[in-house]
């Protein structure tokens, strides 16, 4: 019985650690997994790390890093009926070698799913969230702003679960923007000042107020948009327009159902193989803390980062 883990932890600001610990005790509804990869949510994740986030603003260390895991069940509780030993998993305790998860909060994977894919229904269904609370229609016009992790995969669920047919972006990276075309983006705007006036429909991905700005510019009179980024980076405000053209505007957070996204996901993404592009990078869990340190200085700027556990 593995009764011992190791977890990243953030002691304070871009100070991390690797901690060994023990494992709480299986009671009967807990599934025990070994970790087999995880993924770097760099939006979320950098801000916290370089203690600058103004979400986390009152952060209580230690604090434990990632919270997109895949692994294989090793043991169950007497309790658990979904979950089989052998089965590989999706759960969302982050950067730990094993961990011991309630059944409820453990996504089963099928076999013929890689890991990297996998680990992406998790940021998909918060994305999808965002996406069903506008539920633009497959007429409307939809702008997204920013293409990092979030954005591409509102295009994808725009596009692939909705059927919207006309979605542009707004993405200064020439790369980044290039990934949105492949995604779907019929138009990727990398200066503001070209985007007409055109759309009922923003999302905001960008994590920038100047982004969210244009965005509300951009949208016609009771336009509507939704802000799915975490607003850690800056503090949003209103544009003129919102009062203008008396806009509708939400925010989302988390997913609205992680098991039934994962139904959907899981069997559309064989299809659409390009998805697991976001990963550009990936590392050994011993590569970690220097991997935050480069973010951090900005000296490498991946999309989404996967870590092998595997060896």
């Amino acid at each position: 019985m593995i009764r011992r883990t190791k977890s990243l932890r953030l002691m304070r600001s871009r100070e991390l650690e690797w901690h060994e610990h023990d494992l709480p005790p299986l009671d009967d509804h807990g599934v025990l997994i070994k970790t087999m990869a995880c993924a770097v949510s760099i939006g979320s994740e950098i801000p916290m790390y370089r203690g600058d986030s103004l979400a986390t603003r009152s952060t209580v260390y230690p604090r434990q890093m990632g919270y997109e895991s895949y692994g294989e069940v090793m043991d169950i509780g007497r309790g658990v009926t979904r979950i089989q030993i052998g089965d590989p998993v999706v759960a969302f305790y982050g950067q730990q070698t094993y961990a011991v998860c309630p059944e409820t909060q453990v996504i089963s994977v099928p076999r013929n799913i890689k890991p990297s894919t996998a680990l992406l229904t998790i940021l998909s269904c918060d994305a999808a969230k965002g996406v069903l609370k506008l539920r633009p229609k497959a007429s409307d016009k939809v702008l997204v702003s920013g293409l990092g992790t979030m954005g591409l995969l509102t295009v994808y669920f725009l596009r692939e679960y909705l059927n919207v047919r006309h979605v542009d972006a707004m993405e200064p990276d020439r790369e980044r923007s290039a990934m949105g075309i492949s995604f779907g983006v019929n138009v990727c705007f990398c200066d503001e000042r070209s985007i007409p006036s055109v759309y009922d429909v923003g999302f905001e991905c960008s994590a920038r107020n100047a982004a969210f700005h244009v965005l509300q510019a951009s949208l016609e009179p009771h336009g509507r948009l939704c802000v799915l980024s975490d607003g850690n980076v800056e503090e949003f405000s209103l544009h003129s327009a919102f009062f203008e053209k008396e806009l509708g505007i939400v925010g989302s957070s988390d997913g609205w159902d992680y098991q039934e996204h994962a139904k959907w996901f899981f069997e559309h993404v064989p299809s659409t193989p390009y998805i697991s592009d976001l990963f550009q990078l990936e590392i050994e869990p011993s590569a970690l803390i220097g991997c935050y340190q480069e973010l951090a200085a900005g000296r490498i700027r991946p999309i989404k980062i996967l870590v092998n556990y595997q060896g």
